[in-house]
């Protein structure tokens, strides 16, 4: 078997026509035809159901196609690594982060690994959480920084640290002196993360209101922390955040009650690739870790 019958295998399999499949490979029909069949009979199952209206995969043939697409991806993510030790690790290295959690240590992430590795193109990107681990299995990241909780056999999680969270609100539409007066929000607007775009987070904030007595009112919702005080700041309601953007901002027009009471927190992971035993993954990690929040 070479991969070449792999490829011609998936074209059809995606096409379900050998002649679409066939004109996608640059080749005619007939020599993609016997390529299949030898591909058959070397695996000794039958792949496709063919007649004269249409091509469908047997079963064997989509477990086959699936289980030969992850192949690839791992050939593509050997290669991309074999690269790399090649150029002695120059090349990319890309760090994903969710809005909630930026901070100047990031900035001082890359200063420090662009001075160990000067021939690195270091990229960042802002990515939720459920498309850093999809991103990461697949090899599209190097580094992921989100909110936990994670399940993937394929990852790597270190805890860097615990994150609370606090009412954030306009100062010259709202008083509130202390943790006391949360209740007292019951009727006002808030501003949440989007449930599909992070709903283990937003289950969280429904939890934290449940605990002072109240539903929340959402109104407004966002995909982008910045944002999502930005629309505090313009008086279209108030929010709940991570302590941490608290600590970071320093706007005199917001204001930050910390919920203390509640016994709920977010766990703030580092995350990478199992297959991933770089020397610039490593030093990244250990020096993240040094910044316990």
């Amino acid at each position: 078997m070479e991969l070449r019958h792999l490829k011609y295998f998936l074209a059809v399999a995606e096409e379900l026509n050998f002649t679409k499949a066939a004109e996608k490979l640059f080749i005619s029909q007939p020599p993609l035809s016997r390529q299949i069949i030898e591909l058959e009979e070397e695996i000794q199952a039958r792949l496709f159901i063919r007649n004269n209206k249409k091509v469908e995969l047997t079963e064997a043939g989509k477990y086959f196609e699936k289980e030969v697409r992850e192949l690839f991806q791992h050939l593509e993510r050997i290669t991309i690594k074999t690269q790399k030790i090649a150029e002695n690790v120059s090349g990319e290295f890309r760090i994903a982060y969710i809005s909630s959690i930026y901070s100047s240590v990031i900035s001082e992430l890359i200063q420090h690994l662009k001075a160990e590795y000067p021939y690195v193109n270091f990229k960042l990107f802002e990515v939720s959480t459920t498309k850093q681990i999809s991103a990461l299995e697949q090899g599209k990241i190097d580094l992921g920084i989100i909110r936990s909780p994670i399940k993937s056999p394929k990852i790597n999680s270190k805890l860097w640290f615990q994150d609370g969270f606090s009412v954030v609100y306009n100062k010259g539409l709202i008083q509130i002196n202390s943790e006391k007066e949360i209740p007292n929000l019951k009727d006002e607007t808030f501003i949440f993360f989007n449930k599909d775009y992070a709903p283990h987070y937003h289950e969280v904030l429904l939890e934290l209101c449940a605990f002072y007595g109240f539903t929340p009112k959402v109104v407004h919702e966002s995909n982008n922390i910045n944002s999502i005080v930005q629309l505090v700041k313009n008086g279209l309601g108030i929010s709940i955040v991570p302590s941490n953007i608290a600590k970071n901002n320093k706007d005199s027009e917001i204001g930050f009650i910390e919920l203390k009471k509640v016994n709920l927190y977010t766990d703030v992971s580092l995350i990478t690739s199992k297959e991933d035993d770089s020397e610039i993954t490593k030093s990244a990690v250990e020096f993240l870790l040094q910044f316990k929040k």
